[in-house]
């Protein structure tokens, strides 16, 4: 099942994603897969085609400001949660989905989930990978001194924090030909580490999570979490508290599984996220 490369231009952005389209007719509603700081859409390479081979199209969008997206210079788009927010919904607009089921990861994946609250009747149902979800989440000092200032200008020109950053996070090494296409935009352009900047000292970080913490306890669709327990920047005590406070959340936690969990464990994941996201419009 092979990954297509997309772009798709929304008001002045041009969005780069990844599709994989499942073959023949299917009743499945889609899912919209969202990456975290550092990534791209490639971080669910090994999700996408299990998704599609189940009958779920599967669409990955790189966020705008990272991977191959259009990355515009802070005067242009804030990289701010609103400003993200409302050009996810013009993407979502863009290629026509009415109803979804959405999977977060990390750092940005908090603000899928302020889209969610936002957009309710677009979600079927939600997955979560280690994401912060919580007023207890900090940036960890991996990703906040890459918007310290003077400092920051320098770290983010520096393609190897994108190694630094990924490897840190799942504890485990990345392959090279994975890494190349990782650090890729930041070889190519001096706009990629701008963008990574702006989001970083635009994070609005505590705000954001009391939003979450509060709205997802009137959530009524189904939220799995999924969590990877050696992550060194989330606890576990956050989901399990996440879980509780939410009307219909299950927790699955993944033994020896750092941050970006879906880099090394795709295979574990699929085993819940399938049956999961598998749910027809007419369920």
């Amino acid at each position: 099942m092979s990954i297509k490369e997309q772009k798709i231009k929304v008001d002045s952005l041009e969005w780069f994603y990844r599709e994989a389209e499942p073959i023949g007719r299917t009743d499945l509603i889609p899912v919209v897969l969202l990456h975290g700081v550092v990534a791209q859409s490639y971080s669910w390479r090994n999700i996408m085609p299990s998704l599609a081979a189940q009958g779920t199209r599967a669409i990955a969008p790189d966020w705008i400001g990272y991977g191959f997206s259009d990355k515009p210079e802070k005067q242009d788009f804030a990289y701010t949660p609103a400003a993200f927010m409302t050009a996810l919904e013009g993407f979502v607009k863009a290629l026509e989905l009415e109803h979804f089921s959405l999977v977060v990861q990390g750092f940005l994946g908090s603000v899928g989930l302020q889209y969610a609250l936002r957009h309710p009747e677009k979600i079927a149902n939600i997955a979560i990978l280690n994401t912060p979800i919580s007023t207890s989440a900090k940036l960890p000092w991996k990703i906040k001194q890459m918007g310290l200032p003077l400092a920051g200008d320098v770290i983010t020109q520096d393609p190897l924090l994108v190694d630094r950053t990924l490897e840190g996070g799942c504890r485990y090494r990345i392959e090279d030909q994975d890494l190349d296409i990782y650090r890729k935009p930041y070889l190519k352009s001096s706009s990629s580490g701008r963008g990574l900047l702006a989001t970083i000292r635009n994070f609005q970080l505590e705000k954001a999570m009391i939003e979450i913490e509060n709205g997802f306890k009137e959530w009524q669709e189904p939220i799995l979490l999924q969590w990877g327990m050696i992550d060194p920047w989330l606890s576990i005590d956050m989901a399990e508290n996440f879980v509780k406070s939410v009307p219909n959340g299950e927790i699955i936690k993944l033994n020896n599984v750092g941050h970006y969990a879906q880099e090394h464990y795709h295979e574990v994941i699929l085993q819940d996220l399938l049956p999961f996201v598998r749910r027809s419009e007419s369920k």
